[in-house]
């Protein structure tokens, strides 16, 4: 005999499971985290303060993690390709606690940041790829990899506009995915669901390729402004078309 309370009482476990796996891996991003922001931080000069907010900012993710992963994820831990989007986390956490700096960081800060987002964004094509392959795809994994995205976007933008190169209004490439959001919570057209796009995936790959030119210290402030221009005018480009069709759809089906 069955009672109402099995089903929800099976998705505790299965929860309770899942937060026990993520503790594991989450685990040993510390220690990863550990190191690139203590590198980050010997490389650079830093503060302590830098060190204390990596934790903060760390500390903040994994509480996100744990308390939102599924039971049931597919693989060991948090799953193969989770553990990639992971590893990608690990190298954009240091880089997010540089953003509280009010004066721009030297030349071979930026190279640091160059090349902790370029190995980052590399691998961005890879934990997709993982979970393809694998069949183990989840809507967990596909939000931790688009939120993900979005933060080292946002957080380079901020960077980039901290540099002195480019005005303020280049950090409206880190906030167009989030007044999107923001917009769709007062206009629901806007809340479904987009088909994959090739143009999408393109213009986001472009946005963090324009904000690491425009901080490499050999490029002046002028070049700058023009390459996060052009990808500013992408990036508006692609979320009209994208505001445009959901808006149709969105007709069609109130007719």
């Amino acid at each position: 005999m069955t009672t109402k309370s099995e089903p929800s009482l099976s998705r505790s476990v299965q929860d309770r499971g899942g937060r026990r796996r993520a503790a594991g891996d989450l685990s040993l991003a510390s220690l990863a985290v550990v190191i690139v922001a203590g590198a980050t931080w010997q490389l650079l000069g830093l503060p302590a303060s830098y060190l204390a907010m990596v934790v903060m900012v760390f500390v903040g993710f994994a509480v996100l993690i744990w308390s939102t992963v599924p039971g049931g994820l597919p693989g060991p831990g948090l799953g193969m390709a989770n553990r990639v989007t992971l590893a990608r986390a690990t190298l954009v956490m240091p880089i997010a606690a540089l953003v509280v700096r009010v004066e721009p960081l030297r030349p071979v800060g930026y190279w640091w940041v160059i090349v902790l987002a370029t190995i980052a964004m590399v691998l961005d094509g890879v934990d997709g790829r993982v979970a393809r392959r694998s069949g183990t795809e989840t809507s967990f994994g596909a939000r931790f990899d688009m939120e993900l995205d979005a933060a080292l976007i946002m957080v380079l933008s901020v960077l980039t506009w901290a540099s002195g190169k480019v005005a303020v209004w280049a950090l409206f490439i880190g906030m167009m995915r989030y007044l999107f959001v923001a917009a769709a919570l007062v206009w629901p057209v806007l809340d479904g669901e987009l088909p994959d796009s090739l143009r999408r995936k393109v213009v986001c790959v472009l946005q963090g390729v324009v904000l690491l030119v425009a901080i490499g210290p050999i490029v002046s402030p002028g070049l700058a402004t023009v390459v996060v221009g052009t990808g500013l005018a992408a990036l508006t480009y692609s979320f009209a078309v994208d505001i445009a069709w959901l808006v149709r759809r969105g007709g069609r089906r109130a007719a």
